[in-house]
């Protein structure tokens, strides 16, 4: 009772269900081309028109590939799906953000940066990352293609209330360590399945302290612990990076947006259905050994013993290992890696890197270590430029591509080979996730940094 996420609930729903779900009320929906043409094909089917077309924005970036973006998409499935995308949104009257534009980018990274993701705001998307917009001080979440055709065509949704956590991290997090560091910790403590059923609200001192672009990682990977999604009360460093924004309130709207924004927070009283508090000292630079991202270590720790895992999953435990080519109570420091990814909706912001640039300024990229260093959407590609960043990359022997979902999945050219080991700042390990057979092992911008120079796992520390 009194949190945020029911104050923000609550001013949303249209009506309550009888012994059903809450009809609520969406103020942003997000497409993209991968889960939107069954939703626009039934909207034609059935002759209907968007309700509030002003309020959808849409953008390819699963397909795009990450180079020659002003050449024809070679692969026929993904060409499909952003032509497709294109025809729709033309045929509907909805904004789309096109290929190869200064619009474009990952939906996620995007929308934030672009001042459409706001304080106290409902926002989905056909896409389980859609709780990365929770950053903001939104109740954002993921949401199935019929239910995209059902905001489309009354920008409401029929969704039941989850229950309410706040995850509390105090103290001051070390050298090294960053948000992606927290996300994996928490996953590691929660299991990928602790969180099931709630709407995660993330505090304390950590929280307080992070960047906008930190709390957009630490949101982005909420639903890796099950959770339906997350978000932070916004606070100055909310206004600070959403002012000025293209589609931000201006003027006399703006102080009266702020004025109802610092209202957004859970009272003194506030009952949460569960409260967990973690302490920053416990968490180090983060690397993943399974095929889960809550398969997770600190870097100088090893991989559990069998005897440490309960016996109802062990058999899960070795089919993992089995696939990554891992041993129960084995060190992974100073094991071997192939390919680097730093990008996705989770670390393809300009803080990210800079954290990267900074650890390999000066140094060289390792032999036979193939890297894709891609930026989350062409403002951060503008910024990359604009601060030298690519440069001092380049200087190294790296090359920035063009932005786009890339390695994250293996949806487009960026694929990482069967067999091979990927240190990736993406946020998800499954068998065959960055392509078939392939291994993942998810970790910080610095982490994917270290590996990059050392062609090895490394703690970051060392060049610290």
């Amino acid at each position: 009772m009194n949190t945020l996420f029911d104050k923000i609930w609550d001013k949303h729903v249209v009506q309550i269900v009888e012994d059903g779900p809450t009809q609520l009320y969406i103020d942003r929906l997000y497409c993209h081309e991968v889960t939107s043409p069954q939703a626009f094909a039934g909207m034609r089917a059935r002759g209907l028109k968007m309700f509030r077309p002003d309020q959808i924005f849409c953008m390819p970036d699963h397909n795009t590939p990450t180079h020659d973006q002003d050449k024809p998409i070679e692969d026929p499935i993904s060409k499909k799906q952003v032509d497709t995308l294109a025809k729709n949104t033309a045929d509907f009257g909805v904004t789309h953000f096109a290929m190869n534009t200064k619009d474009n980018g990952i939906i996620h990274v995007v929308g934030p940066e672009k001042g459409l993701s706001l304080p106290g705001m409902t926002i989905v998307c056909g896409d389980s990352h859609t709780s990365t917009h929770g950053a903001m001080g939104a109740v954002a979440f993921g949401i199935g293609t019929s239910e995209v055709e059902m905001v489309m065509a009354s920008q409401c949704i029929l969704q039941s209330k989850p229950k309410s956590m706040r995850i509390s991290i105090n103290g001051k997090l070390s050298k090294g360590v960053t948000a992606k560091d927290v996300a994996l910790y928490l996953m590691s403590q929660l299991t990928t399945s602790g969180a099931t059923g709630y709407f995660v609200e993330y505090s304390g001192d950590v929280v307080k302290d992070m960047s906008m672009e930190g709390r957009l990682t630490l949101c982005n990977l909420s639903i890796e612990m099950g959770a339906r999604g997350g978000f932070v009360a916004p606070d100055e460093t909310t206004f600070e990076y959403i002012k000025g924004r293209e589609y931000a309130p201006k003027g006399e709207e703006w102080d009266k947006a702020v004025a109802y924004w610092k209202t957004l927070k859970s009272g003194d009283d506030a009952v949460f259905d569960k409260e967990l508090t973690f302490n920053a000292k416990d968490i180090e630079p983060r690397i993943t050994y399974g095929t889960n991202p809550g398969m997770g270590i600190g870097i100088t720790e090893s991989i559990p013993t069998l005897d440490e895992i309960p016996e109802e999953e062990q058999a899960g435990f070795k089919k993992s290992l089995n696939y990554m080519g891992f041993q129960p109570g084995e060190k992974l420091e100073g094991h071997p890696i192939d390919y680097v990814f730093l990008g996705a909706c989770t670390n393809g912001r300009i803080e990210d890197f800079r954290a990267f640039a900074s650890l390999v300024k000066g140094k060289k990229k390792a032999e036979g270590v193939t890297a894709w260093l891609v930026p989350g959407s062409w403002l951060v590609d503008k910024q990359i430029r604009e601060e030298g960043i690519d440069k001092i990359v380049e200087a190294a022997g790296f090359e920035i591509r063009q932005p786009g979902c890339s390695a994250c999945l293996a949806m487009n050219d960026d694929k990482i080979p069967a067999g091979k080991y990927s240190v990736s700042t993406s946020n998800r390990n499954f068998e065959g996730r960055q392509g078939p057979g392939s291994r993942t092992i998810l970790a910080s911008p610095y982490v994917a940094a270290a590996a990059a120079i050392t062609g090895k796992i490394t703690d970051p520390r060392e060049f610290m």
